[in-house]
């Protein structure tokens, strides 16, 4: 019995690696960076598989990407760590398993989805935010100034996420229940 429960959850974290990466390429071009799917299925780990193993499978989705699977949104490889928007890959690692973590704790109605949610949006846009600044500044010599953080990094992309937010909500919910619940 435990195999194939093992075996689910690993089926289950391969599945959100492979939609993770096919919402790195479903893309919106936005000034800066483009807007993509990639944060709608990392919420979806988090709420559908738990705090470790929706962040697992982000983690997996990011090694793949790094040891030069081209995964990412402008392809992959260890070089990929010194882009300005890796901030967000590691964003989406921790905002998955805190989001998860969240529900872990709380239960699973929507208005504990939707923070969860907002919870693991939150922790996205700070690490992408803080790491596109350094890097950028220090590492590029590309001045960018926090005003122009906020502006490009954040306003301009968080109206789209918020909107990820509840699409996560609804369908999570509903996942969730179809499911039987967590596992």
């Amino acid at each position: 019995m435990e195999s194939r429960v093992r075996t689910l959850s690993l089926t289950r974290v391969a599945l959100f690696v492979a939609l993770i990466a096919i919402g790195a390429f479903i893309k919106i071009p936005v000034p800066n960076m483009p807007f993509t799917l990639q944060f709608l299925f990392t919420n979806l780990a988090g709420i559908i598989l738990g705090s470790q193993l929706g962040a697992l499978s982000v983690g997996v989705y990011v090694l793949l990407g790094l040891i030069g699977v081209p995964v990412f949104t402008s392809g992959g490889g260890p070089g990929y760590i010194l882009m300005p928007t890796f901030g967000y890959l590691i964003g989406f690692i921790v905002g998955t398993y805190l989001g998860g973590r969240y529900l872990e704790k709380r239960g699973y109605e929507s208005k504990d989805i939707f923070i969860s949610s907002v919870i693991n949006l939150f922790f996205v846009y700070l690490f992408g935010m803080v790491y596109y600044y350094l890097i950028s500044n220090f590492y590029l010599n590309v001045p960018f100034s926090v005003k122009n953080v906020i502006l490009y990094c954040f306003l301009l992309a968080v109206p789209g996420d918020i909107f990820l937010c509840f699409v996560s909500t609804i369908s999570g919910k509903k996942i969730v229940k179809a499911l039987g619940g967590i596992r």
